[in-house]
């Protein structure tokens, strides 16, 4: 149903047009408006220009409820996305998702938000798939002993991972990552530049591989230009105070007079530690964090700290979503280089 516009002209629908709408007013069959948009080869060029002017007059959209029920496609691609930890400084999933959202709607996909569970690592993902609601899934979550991988393989659920199957070198799912180990070396060696030799470490507990990554980094700029390394580095857990306690032990033990951190939420605390001490970031002692948050950004001093490229990760993931959901054979994993954001604390 639809009426004209005050002076008589322009077309204003009541409601959304139908397919019925369309074949009205080109003067063809439903059919005809049906192969029109499925099956264009099928129509003279004449019948299928006519169909095709209304429906950009009208602004007619194919059901999109009806499409998904023919091809058993929703177009929806799930992320499981879990609590913000208290006490951390890390905000960077903010600024993948975004670019995710963007990157996959540019190639025809809805990215559905589903909540985590941290005591459920596998939560969410059974009810989706049951309901055929999405047709793929962005994996973010893959710390050591993480089953999603796993648990989603054994259920022939095409994904991509953000981050390296630590644990599982045979894995052959796609996945995409960035070099934790460069990004530390290139903070390190921006250091050893500045003139510092004393460079400390404070990076997560041993259990954690991507923890250990980013210490290598360190580790090897350290012994490739012969500095010390004993009694310079401290693992602990991700929180602001456990990064001051540890920048206070280091401080009174080792002298170290730069800190390299495996993330922004550490070297906040460091940041802590200094000013209690009253030590001036970038004068007195360096700091270097990682991730590159907004707090990084707009701390008074500037912290400096690697920066993830997330916008890059975010298109090769949904690069491999689409060669996935074509059926295509799938490519190696893809490893990609960090940078560094100078700032007045190094």
């Amino acid at each position: 149903m639809t009426r004209t516009g005050p002076r008589g002209t322009g077309f204003i629908p009541v409601s959304p047009p139908t397919l019925a709408d369309v074949a009205e007013r080109a003067g063809v069959s439903r059919q005809t408006v049906s192969n029109a948009v499925n099956n264009p080869d099928l129509l003279r060029s004449g019948t299928l220009e006519r169909v095709r002017e209304a429906i950009d007059a009208m602004g007619y959209s194919p059901n999109r409820a009806a499409r998904n029920l023919r091809t058993r496609t929703s177009q929806l691609i799930g992320l499981r996305v879990s609590p913000a930890q208290e006490g951390t400084a890390n905000a960077m999933m903010d600024r993948f998702v975004h670019t995710l959202v963007d990157t996959s709607a540019e190639a025809g996909y809805h990215v559905l938000l589903f909540p985590g569970d941290h005591g459920d690592p596998v939560g969410g993902y059974d009810n989706l798939l049951r309901s055929t609601t999405v047709d793929a899934f962005v994996v973010t979550d893959t710390y050591l002993g993480n089953p999603q991988a796993v648990w989603l393989s054994e259920h022939r659920a095409p994904f991509v991972a953000f981050g390296r199957p630590w644990d599982q070198p045979g894995a052959t799912h796609p996945w995409v990552d960035v070099d934790g180990a460069a990004g530390t070396r290139l903070a390190t060696e921006h250091l050893l530049a500045k003139g510092h030799t004393r460079i400390a470490w404070i990076g997560w507990r041993k259990d954690s591989p991507i923890g250990e990554d980013r210490r290598s980094g360190w580790l090897g700029a350290m012994r490739d230009t012969g500095q010390p390394t004993s009694g310079l580095a401290s693992r602990v857990e991700d929180t602001v105070q456990s990064g001051a306690e540890a920048a206070a032990v280091l401080l009174d033990e080792s002298s170290p007079t730069a800190f390299v951190c495996a993330s922004d939420t550490l070297a906040m605390g460091v940041l802590h530690t200094l000013w209690i001490r009253q030590l001036a970031p970038g004068r007195d002692i360096a700091v270097i964090g990682f991730d590159d948050s907004q707090v990084a950004q707009v701390f008074p001093v500037g912290l400096t700290s690697v920066r993830q490229p997330l916008e890059e990760v975010a298109i090769e993931i949904v690069g491999s979503l689409e060669t996935l959901l074509g059926h295509l054979p799938a490519g190696p994993g893809v490893l990609l280089s960090p940078t560094l954001s100078i700032r007045e604390s190094s």
